[in-house]
């Protein structure tokens, strides 16, 4: 059983990214386990904790430790990733020579209310990830555009073609994570 832990770039409640990854989680295969990972309550990163972690980072290390892949579902902000975002990925990366990240496969699928579809944010996380050394999903890429369209009254992404594509990403990620195990 292959776990892949979910983060989700946005810590509000009725996040379109959390509804778009609840849509996804479900189109793994069934040996695969998707596993919600929360970010919201992470203090900001002090390299002055490498010493002594908040029990919030030892209990989020070790979370993504326990993961064998790592999907990220992201809004953009500012043309970048949410400070909550980046923060996750500086935590996980520290101390120094122990980063929880490092050779764990990750995919991305940024998502934004407008046409630009997260397009900044996925291609600034992307950077990140390369530094962390975590090989990432090429091909499809994921921008999601107009998110607060694609959701029905339940939260479901119905249009099949949308769900169709996600699924292609998800059997390219499958792909990834096999390739890593």
């Amino acid at each position: 059983m292959a776990k892949v832990g979910i983060i989700v770039g946005s810590t509000r409640k009725e996040s379109f990214s959390r509804k778009i990854a609840e849509n996804v989680a479900p189109l793994f295969p069934s040996d695969y386990e998707p596993e919600f990972i929360d970010i919201a309550n992470l203090p900001l990163y002090n390299q002055d904790y490498d010493e002594d972690s908040p029990e919030e980072y030892t209990a989020f290390r070790k979370q993504v430790r326990e993961m064998d892949a790592i999907l990220f579902v992201t809004p953009e902000h500012n043309r970048s990733v949410s400070a909550a975002l980046k923060n996750a990925l500086d935590t996980g990366s520290r101390p120094y020579g122990e980063s929880v990240w490092d050779m764990k496969p990750a995919a991305i699928i940024s998502q934004s209310i407008s046409n630009l579809s997260g397009f900044g944010a996925n291609h600034h996380l992307r950077q990140s990830l390369v530094f962390l050394n975590m090989p990432v999903v090429q091909q499809p890429e994921v921008y999601l555009a107009n998110s607060q369209n694609l959701l029905d009254e339940n939260d479901k992404i119905t249009n099949e073609d949308t769900i169709q594509f996600l699924q292609t990403f998800v059997d390219a990620f499958v792909e990834l994570i096999k390739r890593y195990q």
